[in-house]
């Protein structure tokens, strides 16, 4: 199971909107995550905006590809894209570029 962990931006002035957002997201969208591999999927959001996720899956590249096929994915990245800070017009889902991981205790 590869390990993913990315990072991203929430815009200052739209943090608890983000968070309210994400305390009622989509069940279409939930069921699409696990669908097409999302697992363990979780986001941290820091009070300057710092967003870190952290998901496991068999593929990311896999994974990202099959929700970027789906309908629910499209209109969810739509809404969310204002929420972030320099995604330079990418969607917030292709913004996700992970970390390398450097330490991990089994």
């Amino acid at each position: 199971m590869q390990r993913v962990c990315f990072l991203l931006k929430v815009r200052q002035d739209r943090l608890e909107e983000y968070r309210e957002r994400h305390a009622a997201v989509w069940p279409e969208m939930l069921d699409a995550l696990s669908a097409t591999g999302w697992h363990n999927y979780s986001l941290f959001l820091r009070e300057d905006g710092l967003l870190v996720g952290y998901l496991e899956t068999e593929d990311f590249a896999a994974a990202q590809a099959a929700m970027a096929e789906t309908d629910v994915n499209a209109r969810w990245q739509a809404e969310m894209a204002e929420f972030f800070e320099a995604l330079d017009g990418a969607k917030p889902d292709e913004a996700m570029k992970p970390l390398t991981e450097v330490f991990h205790l089994a």
